[in-house]
């Protein structure tokens, strides 16, 4: 795939990510893992989501480094490039997207199953792509790589570590516990399903399309 059509398609998947996290704190339910952080530091520190978000992933870039040292590449410093465009769609999808947040329960399931099925399609779009790994996805790799454990394990240690991270956060400085629900948890389980699906749906399609 040549790097005119893998950039468009990398951001894309970005922006349907993106979308997926705004409808995620309008159902009022949970975040996903990856995003409490930024989500939890914005609420507290009154600061852009998508401007906190560009930090924390630029952080996890830096980790690499530290992790990797020697065989950190240099293209992966590309990575806060695309964070930076990750944060400017998290901050422009918030802007646009200005509909109340959820206060009725089954409503609050419909749009975390929308941000769900938005996060999984961006996934598959920016793996799709076969760029480079989104940061966190990268701290994840460069762990594996270090220790051998299975990516599938570390990610799971990875989500665990950074949910406790925000709860804590939540409550050290608000008192209470901020964007860490139920929802949080069904993010983190059926994410890597429905990407898994998907996926195996764009394959069918492609087969479909060399007969």
């Amino acid at each position: 795939m040549k790097l005119l059509v893998k950039i468009p398609k990398y951001c894309l998947g970005l922006l349907f990510l993106a979308v997926g996290v705004t409808f995620s704190i309008k159902s009022n339910l949970g975040i996903s893992p990856v995003n409490s952080i930024g989500y939890v530091l914005s609420v507290i520190m009154g600061i852009d989501q998508g401007k906190v978000i560009t930090v924390i992933f630029s952080v996890y870039v830096l980790l690499q480094l530290v992790l990797l040292r020697r065989k950190f590449k240099p293209q992966y410093l590309l990575q806060i490039a695309f964070s930076s465009i990750f944060g400017y769609f998290v901050s422009f999808s918030n802007s646009m997207l200005t509909f109340p947040v959820a206060d009725f329960y089954p409503l609050q399931l419909a749009y975390l199953v929308v941000s769900i099925i938005l996060v999984a399609l961006g996934v598959t779009l920016y793996m799709g792509a076969d760029l480079m790994p989104m940061p966190a996805e990268g701290v994840m790799l460069a762990i594996t790589q270090l220790t051998g454990i299975s990516f599938h394990k570390v990610k799971m240690i990875f989500d665990t570590a950074v949910v406790m991270i925000s709860v804590a956060v939540g409550l050290i400085f608000a008192g209470h516990i901020l964007g860490v629900r139920e929802g949080t948890v069904l993010s983190a389980l059926f994410v890597g399903k429905l990407v898994g699906v998907f996926n195996s749906m764009k394959a069918k399609m492609n087969l479909k399309t060399a007969a």
